[in-house]
């Protein structure tokens, strides 16, 4: 097991690799009572096009998969749901999907065993049918609309298209209503067989835990699955420029919203200290703090007034 201490907030992480692949990491906090949970893979909405491990040709998917396998993950066999299974126990639990990772998290101060059991279960076994796909169809669209209509994420979602022509970053995490009616449990399987295996997953444990109980305890609820090998992910080579200026959208709004980007090519492999760098320069520049900022409000403040 690895151990990586920080001095400086005088914690530790234990990091173990499972003979399934599976990646554990244990944060221990002696005397905390909440203990939290979260188990992902490295799968997102950016995944679309892929050549499983052990195959020669490339798989292609329809938008949205990710997110639409996610929100089936709950759904068991029965017709019971673990996120009322995990309510009904008083623990907080979720998940959410992003480009390039989808993950399933609960936080609890009581009923942890129980409530990671279901956790457990329920990613790794999933139950797809014909009709249950179908009624999910019926849910993620009407939340692709509820999106549609919310000006801040609009504006976002235009920005990005008008940086990028290629890369699937350009789209909607939920795919769009056409895109996810070709979805079927065929594809989902496919899916979940390919990402879901445990040697492209990483599960995190924060709490008043002992590291290597807690890590026997994780191999007692793993299934038997075989490691995989790599996974291709393909994606088209992005132009170094923007894919267009601007683009405008008129929406009922009481204050106009707009965002500027910077489509920049990255050379570092530190991406971390890359962001945190980043955001420091943005919060100088244009933060709350900065003097565009003071310079800004009190514009407004002064029409206000007039």
């Amino acid at each position: 097991m690895q151990i990586i201490e920080n001095t400086k907030v005088k914690e530790k992480l234990y990091i173990d690799k499972l003979e399934n692949g599976l990646t554990v990491m244990i944060i221990p906090k002696k005397g905390i009572r909440k203990k939290y949970a979260i188990w992902g893979t490295h799968y997102g909405s950016n995944n679309s096009k892929f050549v499983a491990s052990g195959e020669k040709e490339m798989t292609v998917v329809p938008d949205g998969v990710a997110h639409f396998l996610e929100h089936k993950m709950f759904e068991q066999e029965g017709g019971t749901n673990s996120l009322d299974v995990l309510s009904a126990l008083g623990v907080n639990a979720n998940a959410y999907t992003t480009n390039d990772h989808t993950a399933y998290l609960f936080e609890s101060t009581e009923n942890f065993e129980a409530a990671f059991d279901e956790l457990a279960n329920y990613i790794q076994h999933p139950y797809f049918t014909d009709e249950n796909v179908e009624k999910e169809k019926g849910i993620i669209g009407q939340e692709i609309m509820m999106y549609d209509d919310e000006p801040n994420w609009v504006v976002y979602i235009n920005a990005v298209k008008a940086m990028y022509s290629k890369n699937p970053v350009r789209l909607d995490i939920a795919g769009t209503i056409e895109s996810i009616s070709k979805i079927d449990k065929d594809i989902l399987y496919k899916c979940y067989n390919t990402f879901y295996n445990p040697s492209n997953m990483v599960l995190v444990l924060c709490g008043d835990f002992d590291p290597e109980k807690t890590i026997e305890y994780v191999k007692q609820k793993q299934v038997n699955k075989e490691k995989i090998g790599k996974i291709d992910r393909v994606y088209e080579e992005e132009p170094e420029e923007i894919n267009q200026k601007e683009i405008v959208k008129k929406m009922e709004v009481s204050i106009p919203s707009f965002i500027i980007g910077y489509k920049d090519k990255v050379v570092t492999k530190d991406i971390v200290k890359r962001h945190i760098a980043i955001e420091i320069i943005l919060s100088l520049l244009i933060g709350k703090s900065s003097n565009l900022y003071r310079e800004l409000y009190n514009k407004r403040f002064d029409a206000s007034r007039s």
